[in-house]
């Protein structure tokens, strides 16, 4: 009987674990090829993982709850069901050895509990966190799954249309700041008494922590920052910010532009969107934009706008708040993690002066966004005279690996940045 062995996949490219949070499917019930088969949870993204075959699942390696290396075989299906009391029974974690009893009867599979009925509708607990980030009553969602199961697939449907019939996004989200890629989100609340908590990390925390160690071992981090005058940009923000609003649902910021600005430039400097190989430097001649999101404080994604070269400001602005969205509500592919060649760090919502950022392995360079505000400027005049005017000022800053090119790159790379974020013909691109 042919047999297919079922591995734990790769959920994003520095992802090497995953935890089985559910299966659909118990030993001996029919798979059909790409029906969801189990539910895995990474420091990332959650999943919902289809079978790579039809047949039968004939064993479990891998309970719920076990936490997995990548590649590692999690379940076995086979042609034909297996015969009963030959499968092999899905192992269970033990505190601690126990003695085997002397006679027992041959043994089987336990069985995993169904998806979760709420008010009627069946749905997985990855399906019901996602409708109830969105604030949606699953009960209320009709389910397009085996068994009128809710699938993620119709709980996103139910947002966007919802989103539709309101005009767009939520009204708390619709402001046109200096835009950010943070939730609307409490402040953090102090504490109070004395002594200490011991908080230990979340997966994203300690995946973060890892990725961030293992950067700075790696790469030889330096820094280039330069000033920005947004006065352009602000100008466009300004006259086209109620019209976007209503055409968008959501506010016109200033990050679509920087994007488009970055991409642009990246074009003249290709050594800065690559990755350093075994003695080589691999340039990409497509531009895949990481956008860091940060989750609530416990921790940040880097969800990617795949190429990013062929968008427009308002297809950028339109991914980016897409990206962020989904990310925040753990709604994230594995491809939405996958590919980046160049990450953008938006921290300037809060004000900050200056981010120095680690650089996003296996990229060579990630650029940080610093608050923009309202500064007397000097500015000439068509004649060469000069005068002080109140502009929108903000500085970019570049972290970078010295081993893929030297400071003279790097500083020409941002000061071409700097030259289309305050030349270019912002409104004729919109």
């Amino acid at each position: 009987m042919s047999m297919t062995e079922v591995t734990m996949p790769q959920l994003g490219e520095s992802v090497t674990e995953g935890t089985i949070t559910k299966w659909f499917k118990a030993v001996g019930d029919a798979v059909a090829m790409d029906e969801v088969l189990f539910e895995v949870s990474t420091d990332k993204v959650d999943s919902e993982v289809p079978s790579p075959v039809a047949g039968f699942l004939t064993e479990i390696r891998a309970p719920e709850g076990d936490t997995v290396e990548v590649g590692a075989v999690i379940a076995v299906v086979g042609e034909t069901a297996p015969v009963a009391g030959d499968a092999p029974p899905t192992p269970e974690p033990q505190p601690s050895p126990t003695p085997v009893p002397a006679a027992t009867a041959p043994a089987s599979a336990p069985t995993p509990a169904p998806p979760v009925a709420v008010g009627g509708a069946v749905a997985s607990p990855l399906v019901r966190k996602l409708a109830e980030g969105a604030g949606l009553d699953v009960s209320r969602i009709a389910g397009s799954g085996a068994g009128g199961r809710v699938t993620r697939s119709d709980v996103e449907a139910a947002i966007t249309a919802r989103g539709s019939r309101r005009g767009g996004a939520p009204a708390a989200r619709r402001t046109a700041g200096s835009g950010s890629l943070r939730a609307d989100r409490p402040r953090p609340q102090p504490r109070s008494g004395t002594g200490d908590t011991v908080e230990k990390f979340n997966n994203i925390r300690r995946r973060t922590a890892e990725h961030m160690m293992a950067s700075k071992s790696v790469s030889a981090h330096a820094m280039t920052a330069v000033e920005v005058d947004y006065e352009a940009v602000e100008r466009v923000r300004a006259e086209r910010g109620e019209a976007w609003l209503a055409e968008e649902g959501f506010g016109l910021t200033y990050l679509p532009f920087i994007s488009r600005a970055v991409v642009l430039a990246l074009a003249d400097f290709p050594h800065i969107n690559s990755s350093v190989g075994d003695g080589e430097l691999i340039v990409h001649n497509y531009v895949n934009l990481s956008m860091m999101v940060d989750m609530n404080f416990e921790g940040a994604l880097a969800p990617v706008v795949h190429d990013a070269d062929n968008l427009t400001v308002r297809d950028l602005a339109r991914a980016e708040r897409d990206l962020a969205d989904r990310a925040r509500s753990m709604s994230l592919s594995a491809d939405d993690i996958s590919g980046g060649t160049f990450t953008i760090s938006n921290s300037g919502s809060f004000g900050t002066h200056l981010m120095v950022p680690i650089i996003n392995q296996p990229q060579v360079a990630v650029l940080s966004t610093d608050g923009i505000s309202r500064r007397p400027v000097v500015v000439t005049a068509s004649d060469g005279s000069e005068a002080i005017a109140i502009h929108s000022v903000g500085l970019l800053a570049m972290s970078w690996d010295h081993r893929a090119f030297d400071g003279a790159y790097a500083a020409g790379f941002l000061a071409e940045v700097r030259e289309i974020i305050e030349t270019r013909d912002w409104d004729a691109e919109l």
